[in-house]
């Protein structure tokens, strides 16, 4: 089987993708968070330390057999299963979309085999509010997930 321009793309992507997320979290936890504290960057972003043993917004971070053991498989199958469907993408946005999914989700498998939890440091607050920390493999996560879903929205709309 012959690998698609688009399969290179999306799988290259990836590695960029998880690049990034390791080597930032590499920085974080061996220099700007030793010792762990709250870092005021401007009135609305904070640089913190977070561990999530859970999956999105902390969901399940209570532990346990689930976060150690059931949250990586799933991961692994989910990872795998994207794979798939980058082998079969056609259109460079889907393998986009899809390299920046399974670039984000390697890099957070990397961090719960590691360290039995994902390292989350960007912390984005206003009124009070604080959003979630997240980290670099979460926001490729989400952006990948965003192109996939306007990909979606705007090829029904050309198909009527």
């Amino acid at each position: 089987m012959t690998l698609t321009i688009q399969f290179r793309k999306g799988l290259g992507l990836a590695a960029l993708i998880i690049l990034i997320d390791q080597a930032s979290k590499w920085w974080i936890l061996s220099t700007v968070m030793n010792p762990p504290r709250v870092i005021e960057v401007t009135p609305f972003f904070n640089l913190v330390m977070a561990w999530n043993q859970g999956v999105s917004f902390g969901m399940l971070n209570s532990g346990g057999w689930l976060a150690a053991w059931g949250l990586p498989i799933a991961t692994a199958a989910i990872i795998l299963g994207l794979g798939v469907w980058l082998a079969r993408a056609d259109k460079l946005v889907t393998a986009l979309g899809l390299g920046l999914i399974i670039g984000g989700a390697l890099g957070n498998l990397i961090d719960r085999l590691r360290f039995g939890a994902v390292a989350d440091f960007l912390d984005f607050h206003w009124a009070g509010y604080h959003w979630p920390a997240f980290n670099a493999a979460d926001s490729a996560i989400f952006i990948g997930a965003v192109a996939l879903v306007l990909e979606t929205l705007f090829e029904s709309r050309e198909k009527q």
